[in-house]
């Protein structure tokens, strides 16, 4: 073993020390610093490798961070804490920050007046309904849903700025409880707006963010995941909205119409009704899917409707009263009453009733004729109700193909229409 004097070892210490000081302050000018939970020089290699050599920053959406970094190696995944000035954020919370700060001044908040009858018999406005809405174009147009402004006289739109205008309807969409509108900003300025995402691609657990104006609380955001996805739901109008996406983010009276977004700020949905016995959140709320809103908004702005295919034909839903009247083999189905004169449904040999039957109370009847053929399917979707038949041909355009199975007497057939075009009171 070899031996070395007082004033060697005294050198040696020096050297130590100085390479150790000159370590350190080589992180220090780096920005980086370490806390070593445990000692596994493995471990150390595989978060080394995790961090950029140089001092740039590390990107993380639309913010920059990589001040300050700590290495824990207990066995948990690997977590980046950021420190900005004495505020520490973990990478979620720098998430929703920047999900926030990118689209909530494209969230407005929507108050409408609607008329009211006084004492003396005289309509008056009077305060209607509250919700949220997106900017989707810088010309002013705003989506949100159709129940939002129904039956207003007067729709105001308030923007993040404090700054309010009055809106115009552009168009609705019953069926999907979709509406425009457009409020018309001063020349010159420049508004921030929401883009559309892509909500083929939801994954059931996938985390998303709600921006509203709950209880008329300005811009609040809420986070969750997405619950379910293709859920069939009826709304108050007795119409089923397809593929609606399932959420437990906090959705409340005055979220109605305001975006549900991924995590880089896109929107997937439009957040439109809760399931609550209270009226509150219940963590049970339903947005309608992004691409539905895409082509029905599209259309909204171009023709002030959207322009859907039918059948041209009177169509009665059959229920056990007139099945066993009729003495009829399926109690469920629609029953063709009548059939337009050269209509394409005629042309595709679809068959009316013959015998006139007045069905309902003596103030309120209707009559339709029986002996007509019976749809139980559209396209393979079976057909038991009003409501399944406008959900069937919801997306589609006059002139579209479809297969229908009717049943004549005993015996199922197959027949192609081709599609009319809806009037707008059907």
């Amino acid at each position: 073993m070899r031996l070395y004097s007082g004033r060697q070892t005294a050198g040696i210490v020096v050297i130590i020390c100085s390479v150790i000081f000159l370590v350190f302050f080589a992180i220090e000018k780096a920005g980086l610093s370490f806390e070593v939970v445990s000692d596994s020089s493995r471990e150390q290699e595989q978060v080394q490798s995790q961090i950029n050599p140089d001092s740039s920053p590390v990107a993380n959406g639309d913010l920059y961070v990589a001040q300050t970094y700590r290495a824990d190696f207990t066995g948990e995944p690997w977590v980046v804490e950021t420190v900005t000035g004495d505020v520490t954020y973990t990478q979620d919370e720098l998430q929703n920050i920047s999900v926030y700060e990118k689209a909530n001044e494209a969230v407005v908040n929507i108050t409408t007046e609607t008329l009211g009858i006084n004492w003396f018999l005289e309509p008056v406005p009077q305060e209607g309904g509250t919700g949220s809405g997106s900017i989707i174009d810088e010309r002013g147009y705003i989506v949100t849903n159709r129940h939002v402004i129904s039956d207003a006289v007067r729709i105001n739109v308030s923007l993040s700025d404090g700054t309010q205008y009055e809106a115009q309807v552009v168009g609705v969409d019953s069926e999907n409880d979709i509406a425009v509108i457009k409020f018309d900003p001063p020349a010159g300025t420049k508004l921030k707006t929401i883009p559309f995402g892509d909500s083929t691609t939801l994954k059931v657990g996938q985390k998303v963010l709600a921006i509203g104006n709950p209880f008329g609380l300005d811009r609040t955001l809420t986070t969750g995941i997405v619950s379910a996805l293709g859920r069939p739901i009826k709304t108050e109008s007795n119409t089923i909205i397809k593929d609606m996406i399932q959420t437990d983010t906090a959705i409340n009276p005055g979220n109605s119409g305001g975006p549900l977004l991924d995590t880089r700020g896109r929107m997937i949905g439009i957040n439109t009704m809760i399931y609550s016995t209270s009226g509150s959140s219940a963590g049970i709320g339903f947005a309608i899917p992004v691409n539905t809103a895409k082509r029905v908004v599209s259309e909204l702005i171009r023709y002030g409707q959207v322009r859907r295919g039918s059948i041209d034909a009177d169509l009665v839903q059959l229920n056990s009263s007139i099945s066993r009247y009729a003495d009829l083999p399926v109690d469920k189905g629609l029953l063709v009453s009548r059939v337009g004169a050269g209509s394409n449904a005629e042309k595709a040999g679809l068959k009316g009733g013959a015998t006139a039957v007045r069905y309902g109370s003596r103030r309120n009847s209707t009559v339709f004729y029986l002996g007509g053929d019976i749809i139980t399917a559209i396209d393979g979707q079976k057909i038991d109700s009003l409501a399944d038949y406008y959900s069937a041909l919801e997306a589609k355009k006059p002139g579209e193909t479809v297969t229908l199975e009717v049943l004549r007497g005993n015996k199922t057939l197959k027949m192609d229409i081709v599609l009319a075009e809806r009037s707008p009171s059907n």
